[in-house]
């Protein structure tokens, strides 16, 4: 039995929206209408979909069908407006969703988008998550690329090297000097207070171990804002690793020194997106390649 597009797309737009009440808004219908049409493809596919949690969530079973809603949309979005004769059009908007780590969010990537060919009207959805996590949402459906430290492509994807985002050891020059007049000493890193963007990011550790090659556990702050991450190392709550390109106008203005001179860590970072002939997918990965080009080692 085909699958009904009408139901294909209110199941995506429950698992988008988060909720049924809100998928029956963007779709102009009843909360009732989205709950008998995900009851009615359930039926037809012969499992459960939508986990009924706050947000709703795709089921392991769901997860295929997410992702080939996203697909249909993109692909049918793209025919409609070839078959009209142009790409472009006030009416002419298709959803984009892309999770990134928090750090190429807030250096290069938002540039890529604005590279964009002028006739492409699109509305993006970006998603915010660890570089070692991204891929997770491609695989259950959510998004249709990502910028993930991943090299081995998602099943149904593309995979391509964008470069490495360096990150150099700082912290405010009071820090420093409480806590590192003697280097970077195993018994400085111990005690000195250490911040971390969330329970996920690990970069700080791994540049622990690398420079001490001890397993350390020193005082760390959790401050989930990439904006705010480095606001923190700059007014002394904490040292932490903060991107090269951020962190040479903070030594330069003095707002910051380095606490490890001549170390840093390189973190590759990929492109995974839909393997999907797609205009407007290959548009958007090429804008991501040529960012990528100018801001990455």
């Amino acid at each position: 039995m085909a699958l009904d597009s009408v139901q294909l797309t209110t199941f995506a737009a429950v698992v988008n929206e988060g909720s049924f009440e809100a998928a029956a808004r963007t779709l102009h219908v009843t909360s009732s209408a989205v709950s008998q049409r995900i009851k009615a493809l359930e039926q037809v596919v012969g499992q459960v979909l939508v986990r009924r949690t706050k947000p709703c969530e795709a089921t392991e079973a769901g997860q295929a069908l997410l992702r080939l809603a996203g697909q249909v949309a993109l692909l049918e979005h793209e025919a409609l407006r070839a078959a009209r004769g142009s790409l472009g059009g006030a009416e002419a908007r298709t959803r984009v969703a892309v999770v990134v780590n928090a750090d190429s969010l807030a250096t290069w990537f938002l540039a890529a988008l604005t590279e964009l060919p002028p006739g492409f009207t699109v509305t993006f959805d970006l998603r915010e998550d660890d570089q070692d996590h991204t891929a997770e949402l491609l695989r259950d459906g959510s998004v249709m690329a990502a910028v993930t430290a991943q090299n081995v492509p998602v099943q149904g994807c593309r995979v391509e090297r964008l470069g490495a985002m360096r990150y150099l050891a700082v912290a405010a020059p009071r820090l420093a000097t409480r806590h590192f007049s003697d280097g970077p000493a195993r018994d400085s890193f111990a005690a000195a207070p250490m911040i971390a963007l969330n329970r996920k990011d690990t970069l700080q550790h791994r540049f622990l171990n690398r420079v001490t090659r001890r397993r350390l556990d020193p005082p760390l702050h959790h401050v989930p804002s990439a904006w705010g991450f480095v606001e923190a190392v700059r007014l002394g709550l904490g040292w932490g690793l903060v991107p090269e390109q951020i962190a040479r106008d903070d030594i330069t203005a003095g707002r910051c020194v380095e606490i490890a001179p001549g170390r840093h860590l390189d973190v590759p970072l990929y492109w995974q997106h839909w393997r999907l002939d797609s205009v407007i997918l290959n548009a958007l990965t090429s804008a991501v390649q040529t960012a990528a080009r100018s801001a990455l080692r």
